[in-house]
């Protein structure tokens, strides 16, 4: 695990769209099976955050040099943290839906029909769930990071990490998303297939942006050891 010495981090959005664009082009095979395999793991119940993580946890290896391969996409060392990661947002979407259908009931079985009130309520309601959605996975964006790279494995502790590193930061990343997102989609004008060698490029730019906070954070012991000589 890294000594990490958590803060908000300084976030360069141009720096990883570049980055993210000459990684992906430098390393364009790897990764892009690395994606298909990652894909894959979406596939399976419950494995698709896991699969993201993995991804990461990849092109870190890539990047640094260290023996990796495609297939360690379907690595299930941390298989539990996910699984938990993803309960609960399982049960988040449950809580959220409840009152929903509930009120849903409620209304339409008034006349059978579905009533002007419904409408009402549910309209600002979704609303209001979309942005407390975008802003929570916002704050999650160093999530997968910090359990497969840094090695936190307690999902309490790299949420409240993740929400300090992303302080101050949030339209930056949903800029980045945005960006990213829209140049991923443009591989649904090859003929849709295209997309499967653009999305890679989403992932690509995200990872650069948690290797730059990471480093950010990272505890350097050689580092401070030389500071405190100084004085």
């Amino acid at each position: 695990m890294m000594q990490l010495n958590v803060k908000p981090v300084n976030f360069d959005f141009s720096k990883y769209l570049n980055g993210g664009f000459e990684f992906y082009k430098n390393n364009f095979g790897n990764i892009l099976l690395a994606y298909f395999f990652c894909f894959i793991m979406n596939i399976i119940p419950f494995c698709g955050i896991l699969g993201m993580g993995n991804l990461y946890r990849y092109m870190h290896k890539l990047r640094k040099g260290e023996p990796a391969g495609p297939g360690d996409i379907f690595d299930f060392s941390d298989f539990v943290p996910y699984f938990i990661l993803q309960l609960i947002v399982f049960a988040g979407a449950i809580l959220i839906y409840l009152p929903m259908m509930l009120v849903g009931f409620i209304a339409g079985a008034a006349d059978g029909e579905p009533s002007p009130v419904f409408a009402a309520i549910m309209i600002p309601y979704m609303l209001i769930i979309m942005v407390v959605f975008v802003i929570v996975a916002l704050k999650a964006f160093y999530m997968p990071g910090l359990i497969s790279i840094a090695g936190v494995k307690d999902v309490k502790t790299a949420w409240k990490m993740s929400t300090t590193m992303t302080k101050n930061n949030l339209l930056s990343i949903i800029l980045l998303v945005i960006v990213t997102s829209i140049l991923g989609q443009l591989g649904i004008l090859l003929c849709g297939i295209g997309i499967f060698l653009t999305i890679p490029f989403v992932y690509a730019s995200n990872y650069m942006a948690i290797e730059d906070a990471l480093q950010q954070i990272q505890h350097d012991e050689i580092t401070e050891i030389g500071l405190k000589n100084e004085y």
